[in-house]
């Protein structure tokens, strides 16, 4: 029997494939995307653009959508949303980035579930990254969890017209509507 070799980082520089992923040591195929979950991705990194250049706290975010954010050896997802403040990241890098970031949010894509509700909470815990958001864009819901103790708390639950102040962006409210807004 072979054994079972993982892959890694330079594994998934050099696949010819685009839209994929390294997860647990597996070159993983992105799911194609979908209206809903492109409007929600969208709509979200619309809503915050205001601190981008704040000077709010923390003075600043970047934000990135698909950024592939290397934590370990043998696990690199790209993220649907990512955040980092820029008195952690001063700078844009070239290529993949290596700093865990401060907030990341994924859009649950059917098929995908168990990457974003399970695999990816463990492996942002392991890295303390603050916050994780998850956004159901057929359900209509949001969820957004906060890393409190060394796990994860969930702080807020929006749903169909639900508004909220949610951290790390309480100087925005936000309007689940608007944000899986169909048209």
């Amino acid at each position: 029997m072979e054994a079972l070799k993982l892959k890694t980082l330079n594994d998934l520089v050099l696949s010819p494939d685009e839209r994929v992923e390294l997860i647990g040591g597996e070159i993983v195929r992105r799911p194609m995307a979908r209206f809903a979950h492109a409007a929600a991705q969208g709509n979200l990194r619309g809503e915050l653009h205001p601190l981008v250049r704040g000077a709010g706290p923390g003075g600043g975010w970047w934000f990135a959508t698909e950024v592939s954010v290397a934590y370990e050896v043998h696990d690199c997802p790209s993220h649907d949303l990512a955040g980092w403040r820029r008195e952690r990241l001063p700078r844009l890098p070239d290529g993949v980035i290596e700093l865990p970031p401060d907030w990341v949010c994924e859009i649950v894509s059917p098929g995908h579930e168990t990457k974003d509700t399970r695999y990816l909470p463990l492996l942002l815990k392991r890295h303390r990254v603050p916050f994780y958001w998850l956004i159901w864009p057929e359900e209509r819901t949001l969820v957004a969890y906060a890393l409190d103790d060394g796990d994860w708390r969930v702080i807020a639950t929006l749903k169909d017209q639900d508004r909220a102040r949610i951290p790390p962006f309480e100087a925005i409210e936000l309007d689940l509507a608007d944000l899986l807004a169909d048209g």
